[in-house]
């Protein structure tokens, strides 16, 4: 498969906009009810940018997967802690798309001071849980029933994975001061 992973910009809003509305509306995979406007992504993918990487793959001059990360909780000793998420269109799943996007996102976090990466993932899905697993992440619980859609409950599980181990922990770089690095 021939693709390259860069860093998104807002442009790629559409794009990713594409990826991300039919995971909201047909799937459980994201807890959105509503998918987002591609203006809505774009200011998503701005905000993010200054302190988070946030990544896309590109096949062909189209966007067909990103990931990407954002605040654990906000709280202030949280700030070591950071979520990942990863999405890829369907008619690549299983290329390697996914993986090579966590590959350049989880070194970078550990690289920008993150102490561990999180993951939801509604449940079940095996698909994802195998991507997190082979990376490293290990399931350190389950959320029972913690959201409703499409008419019925759902569990969510959590994986993690340390990164940057040291003590005490170094302050947090913004990506905006490394994603050129």
């Amino acid at each position: 498969m021939n693709y390259k992973v860069r860093v998104a910009t807002p442009a790629d809003a559409s794009d990713i906009q594409a990826i991300y509305a039919p995971m909201v509306l047909d799937t459980v995979i994201s807890f959105e009810l509503t998918p987002p406007t591609v203006d809505e992504m774009a200011a998503r993918i701005a905000a993010t940018l200054p302190t988070y990487p946030y990544l896309v793959a590109e096949m062909d001059g189209k966007v067909v997967g990103y990931a990407y990360a954002s605040q654990h909780r906000a709280r202030e000793a949280y700030r070591w802690s950071v979520d990942v998420t990863v999405y890829v269109d369907p008619s690549v799943h299983r290329k390697g798309v996914g993986r090579a996007l966590y590959q350049q996102l989880l070194p970078v976090l550990e690289k920008q001071g993150f102490h561990a990466a999180y993951a939801g993932i509604a449940l079940p899905n095996a698909g994802s849980i195998g991507i997190h697993e082979a990376l490293g992440l290990t399931q350190i619980g389950t959320y029972p029933e913690v959201g409703f859609k499409h008419g019925q409950w759902h569990s969510v599980g959590y994986w993690r994975k340390t990164l940057c181990a040291v003590e005490p922990p170094i302050e947090i770089i913004p990506f905006s001061e490394i994603k050129g690095e």
